[in-house]
């Protein structure tokens, strides 16, 4: 094998571990795997790493939730059982005393939410960053990975040309297919399908929704935010419900309470072609009530400014039942009052991944070990390598993948970014412990 060239300087010597991502997955990553003496050499995309720690932490660093276990590991619905392992090695607790471990102290919310105290995610991230540093972690910038080979080397295009290196063992973090601005684009799937690996289709999750308002709503209420409301949905016999606030947008709907159920959304939308939500735009009053004040005389008044008053609605809520019902729909004030306790919202498809918080998908876990190691589905994946190997190219090494390219999803409130910690540290000294040829346990 030819050395490695680049302008950024690869490592005349092969590195024992390379990561392949800079987020939070990949970072804690190389932390875990340093921590075990391995040396470790981490290739980020951009320009500089955590850009979309730092962007999450733009309106207040959301580092994890205040929730008790089991409750906590419930959020990750199907994939519950697979990430509580994952958090009996790294959960919401030991996230805040790592954060401590660098002067950052936290907080919980009056909603639950965990956040640092000056609510920066840039002090943690530096904090963070300098101390690898520090440790040795060899940092390369600007080194997008566009593919891996069947006996290993890595290939990732820089400013200078594509660069190739090996590694004993390898970590992906590469984040799943939302905010492609910043790195997480999906580009992965493609080529890791190439090496065997079972991925299922990337899909936006913590989303919106299109609905297809009328061009007048659209215009004259985009960016409203509706609060509060309870949200109404079927699952099979039963029917759910969960209070919330959500902003109504050019096309449909999203925000908080949206993104808590986009899973479940997004799967009556695959199935029946829709999803049908209800909401109750006045979960303080009763039905019988609502009815009551709508039918007292309006006099002078509009009907728009009669709706209001006598129902308590703002100007978004009341355009809402204008657009279900229509001018003639409001002329029964039983029908405004069932409008406004259940209003019936038809969800068409989720807005892009490009637009998503995160995206559901990725690597399989069935297609991992305990350790986030890669089965090996054929000889393009042996299950151990060594120096003389590397140099031989007899086989390739063993790979480990961590963070949001995994096949999991999970609602905003610092479940995502939880689990994405605790992924990489588990990952991270796996493949410390394959370089290092001790078995995982």
């Amino acid at each position: 094998m030819s050395a490695p060239h680049s302008a950024l300087s690869l490592p005349e010597t092969l590195p024992a571990l390379a990561i392949v991502g800079g987020g939070p997955a990949g970072l804690m990553a190389a932390q875990a795997a340093r921590a075990l003496g391995v040396q470790v050499d981490l290739f980020e995309a951009k320009g500089s790493v955590g850009r979309k720690f730092l962007i999450a932490g733009k309106g207040g660093l959301n580092l994890t939730h205040g929730e008790a276990r089991p409750a906590f590991d419930a959020r990750y619905g199907e994939r519950a059982a697979q990430i509580a392992r994952w958090l009996d090695r790294f959960d919401a607790d030991a996230l805040r005393e790592w954060a401590r471990g660098f002067g950052v102290e936290t907080y919980v919310g009056s909603s639950g939410r965990v956040f640092p105290l000056d609510r920066k995610a840039a002090p943690l991230l530096r904090g963070w960053v300098r101390r690898l540093r520090e440790d040795g972690v060899r940092f390369h910038v600007q080194h997008r990975c566009i593919g891996i080979e069947a006996d290993g080397t890595l290939r990732f295009a820089t400013p200078e040309g594509e660069v190739r290196t090996r590694a004993r063992a390898c970590v992906f973090a590469l984040g799943g297919g939302s905010w492609p601005e910043l790195g997480s684009d999906g580009a992965w799937v493609e080529w890791l399908r190439e090496r065997g690996l079972d991925i299922a289709a990337l899909q936006p999750s913590n989303c919106g929704f299109d609905i297809g308002w009328s061009e007048h709503f659209a215009q004259r209420h985009a960016g409203a935010p509706l609060k509060p409301v309870v949200a109404h949905w079927r699952e099979g016999d039963a029917e759910r419900s969960l209070q919330g606030e959500c902003v109504a947008t050019a096309t449909g709907i999203e925000g908080s309470l949206i993104y808590a159920l986009s899973a479940r959304l997004r799967e009556a939308i695959a199935a029946d072609g829709e999803a049908l939500l209800h909401l109750d735009l006045a979960p303080g009053r009763e039905l019988e009530r609502l009815q009551r004040d709508f039918a007292r005389a309006r006099g002078g008044r509009s009907v728009g400014e009669h709706l209001r008053r006598q129902t308590g609605l703002d100007a978004v809520k009341a355009a809402l039942v204008f657009e279900a019902l229509g001018k003639d729909g409001l002329n029964d004030a039983a029908t405004v009052a069932r409008t406004i306790k259940r209003l019936p919202l038809r969800l068409l498809r989720a807005r892009p991944i490009a637009e998503a918080i995160s995206s559901a998908g990725g690597v399989r876990l069935e297609a991992l070990d305990d350790s986030l190691r890669a089965k090996v589905p054929d000889a393009s994946l042996p299950a151990k390598t060594s120096d003389a190997s590397l140099h031989a190219g007899a086989s390739a090494p063993p790979l480990f993948f961590a963070g949001e390219m995994l096949d999991w999803e999970a609602p905003t409130g610092g479940y995502l970014l939880t689990a994405c910690f605790a992924s990489g540290l588990i990952a991270g000294e796996a493949a410390a412990r394959a370089v290092l040829e001790l078995p995982f346990d």
